[in-house]
């Protein structure tokens, strides 16, 4: 089974641009992964994320924001297409998120992927004062939002009248220059709500875990799929893996000791496969096997010195063509 692969680009979120000081230059070598990854033609897609503050904790250092990124790197890439993972669903209206997509599909080309989550980071829902409902509610909110995004693409004049969202025949011309719409990748794994939620609206799924935790995640979505006469095998399954990539003969402890910021290496490898090519196809292979068709790579310190992206792209990506 061929797999695609995407890859985040240094964005902030996690620290990756920290020993750049200029914010130009902060923002430009966002750009040289994006075109590394576009000019490699081994990568399907790039990925930025939707936060407003880093990780693990929330420092005052540069995260730039989801979506004016996504439109800034649809022009500065040709061939990629350009995705969020994912969307967080309690930052934006849905009905805007819904025009916005629309936008920038059609400013890329029709490269856009639209990924949409329910959210999860309370500190910063709380800093912007979004609040931060009980997951009952944001699962709720969520389930309003995914329809009214799909149909916002798909129909005309919407009335929708929810608990959380109303809208009134908006219109929402274009709604793409993808057809039939933007691809609509639905984050999570919450097995009673979100992957019901792929099931009706979803052309994909992103979901995490060991190989035995994706194959009952994608075992519940074809359950879901069955029960709505879906055709599962039209659903893209993916993952996103944390990748260090090794030169032949490399100690892993020494060349991780700057990505690891501090940390033990034996906390790192619980969080990043660390090896060769070799080893790291090695260890995706099993995922592929559970079912995992696509792959969102993250990659640290690539906004220094983007070679491990060109890398991944000529020594892992081919074995899984």
């Amino acid at each position: 089974m061929a797999v695609d692969f995407g890859v985040f680009v240094p964005q902030g979120w996690r620290m990756d641009l920290i020993e750049i000081e200029d914010p130009v230059e902060q923002y430009e070598a966002m750009t040289r992964v994006a075109q590394a990854a576009d000019a490699s033609g081994a990568y399907d897609s790039i990925w930025v994320y939707d936060h407003f503050h880093t990780v693990p904790t929330p420092e005052k250092e540069t995260v730039f924001e989801c979506w004016t990124a996504t439109a800034g790197l649809a022009r500065d890439t040709e061939r990629v297409k350009v995705g969020q993972m994912v969307t967080c669903n309690g930052y934006r209206n849905p009905a805007l998120l819904a025009k916005m997509a629309s936008t920038v599909d059609a400013m890329s080309g029709g490269r856009l992927i639209c990924g949409l989550g329910a959210g999860w980071y309370e500190h910063e829902w709380r800093a912007y004062g979004y609040g931060f409902p009980e997951v009952p509610e944001r699962m709720r909110a969520f389930k309003e939002a995914c329809e009214i995004v799909h149909r916002m693409w798909t129909e005309d004049d919407v009335v929708f009248d929810g608990e959380f969202y109303q809208v009134d025949r908006p219109i929402n011309e274009p709604k793409a220059a993808s057809s039939p719409h933007p691809p609509f990748w639905i984050g999570g794994g919450g097995e009673k709500v979100t992957l019901k939620l792929v099931a009706r609206w979803g052309d994909a799924c992103n979901v995490g875990g060991d190989v035995e935790k994706l194959k009952h995640k994608f075992d519940v979505l074809r359950g879901h799929c069955e029960s709505m006469g879906r055709d599962y095998e039209e659903i893209t399954r993916s993952t996103s893996v944390n990748v260090y990539l090794l030169e032949d003969n490399e100690a892993p402890e020494k060349a991780t000791e700057k990505a690891r910021m501090g940390r033990s290496y034996e906390e790192y490898s619980k969080e990043f496969i660390i090896g060769t090519p070799e080893q790291v196809v090695e260890a995706l292979q099993p995922k592929v096997e559970a079912g995992v068709e696509y792959f969102i790579v993250y990659m640290p310190r690539v906004a220094y010195d983007p070679t491990p992206v060109e890398r991944f792209a000529e020594e892992v990506v081919p074995s899984f063509g």
